[in-house]
């Protein structure tokens, strides 16, 4: 694997080395050939967690939209910090002197992953969180009249915070629907709802739920014609596709580390602009400039290095002159081997009797999240069976409920079996196997 040094902190020097000697870094001539990816072996010897055996067979965790497993480096990121650096900010000692460094660092290490300058990322407990918390600035100027727009394709992270302001403000919810049998967005419906008094259009990079892949800079295209804002949530997208806040268009853009080999912690992207005139909700003594100003009391520290960490892990399984360019290739590739993972998943369990898959086909604009019924038989029973041959599934709505009531099921809902970094072929077979021994 490779990684040119980074521009970090001292704060990070004993966990850089603590890396090389756990081999994510490695030393690389200044010859060695551009963007040349890590295999998915040496991407698997960095995740103590799957060596981890279920009834004598190896875990294969299939449950990385709901969060992935986390790289030995980001651990020891997490743990250097609390051992060594832990303090509140803004003193002049050193401990808190490191941690001003270190969130700073951060910052930088993020706004390269989401194409975005140091000080338009803001940190907090989670997507959700941040959301609802940007909804109630964003709300303080809105009223009656005004409207906002949502999808039926989203996570309810970015549909309840926007409801919530009809009820707050008597802000009018106009809701753009999605497409049954595709799973994807009605686009003509979506731009039929945005209109003179749109003040906000909310809109998922991709589907927790099906993998659907949006049309970003479509949606801030639309949205901005109407002089309103748009928002968008790229938790599910950030480790399958290049994020980039900046050329689509984004106002705002929301993601979770934890969904990117990280911890759990929330990432907040606001055009440096906008963070710095909308009205946030704060304590009198709190900073007043951005990013800061959007952050509420004391930052969860060790998960802001912990998802540094996890950025600066993704870098360093390329090559490259820049991270913002590893970055880049890394994520391209990832995405590469997904769509071909998934295109294996998609077509094993296409060829089970009583198998039903749903959201776009593999030739589509998706991420390997796979999302199935099976005939007769619960999404939990199917989940519950498969974790017993050491396979680990989610099952349910993903908290995507209109999804699964747009889909016409019931409370059982879907099986969701999504592919990570470290996914192999034969963990995409055990899928297929194990869903056609239940189907027997």
């Amino acid at each position: 694997m490779f990684l040119s040094p980074p521009a970090l902190c001292p704060t990070f020097c004993k966990v850089l080395e603590k890396a090389r000697k756990h081999r994510i870094l490695s030393d690389v001539s200044t010859t060695a050939r551009p963007n040349l990816i890590a295999s998915v072996e040496q991407i698997r010897a960095q995740f103590p967690a799957l060596a981890r055996r279920q009834r004598g067979n190896l875990v294969a965790y299939f449950d990385g939209p709901g969060g992935t497993q986390v790289p030995r480096v980001v651990v020891d990121a997490i743990s250097e910090y609390l051992y060594h650096h832990n303090a509140n900010t803004h003193w002049l000692y050193s401990t808190s002197v490191e941690t001003d460094s270190a969130v700073r660092s951060a910052r930088e290490v993020l706004a390269d992953f989401l194409n975005a300058s140091p000080g338009e990322i803001v940190f907090g407990p989670n997507m959700t969180t941040l959301t609802f918390h940007l909804s109630r600035a964003l709300g303080r100027g809105c009223g009656p009249g005004d409207e906002i727009v949502i999808t039926e394709l989203d996570h309810h992270a970015n549909v309840a915070p926007w409801q919530a302001l009809a009820r707050e403000r008597g802000v009018t919810i106009r809701v753009a629907r999605m497409i049954p049998e595709t799973g994807q967005l009605d686009w003509q419906d979506l731009e039929s709802k945005v209109g003179k008094r749109t003040k906000l259009v909310a809109v998922g990079v991709a589907s927790n739920a099906l993998g659907t892949i949006n049309d970003i800079r479509r949606a801030a295209v639309v949205a901005h014609a109407a002089g309103a804002l748009l928002f968008a949530d790229a938790v599910h997208s950030t480790p399958h596709i290049v994020t980039d806040a900046r050329a689509w268009g984004c106002d705002f853009l929301a993601c979770s580390a934890y969904k990117f080999y990280g911890p759990h912690l929330g990432v907040l992207f606001g055009k440096k602009g906008l963070l710095e005139a909308v009205d946030f909700p704060k304590l009198l003594p709190a900073p007043e400039s951005a990013p800061e100003r959007a952050e509420t009391g004391t930052q969860n520290h060790e998960g802001i290095v912990g998802a540094a960490a996890a950025v600066e892990f993704l870098a360093s399984l390329s090559s490259g002159a820049s991270r913002r360019e590893r970055l880049e290739a890394v994520v391209a590739e990832l995405d590469r081997r997904g769509r071909s993972l998934c295109e294996r998943v998609w077509e094993g369990l296409a060829g089970i009797a009583g198998v039903k898959l749903f959201g776009p086909p593999p030739s589509a604009a998706r991420t390997p999240t796979i999302a199935f019924a099976v005939r007769n038989v619960a999404s939990s029973e199917v989940a519950r069976q498969l974790a017993e041959l050491g396979v680990f599934v989610s099952h349910g709505n993903f908290y995507a409920a209109t999804v699964v009531e747009r889909l016409g099921l019931g409370a059982e809902g879907l099986v969701r079996a999504g592919c990570a970094c470290y996914t192999t072929v034969e963990e995409v077979d055990r899928v297929i196997e194990g869903v056609r021994g239940i189907r027997r």
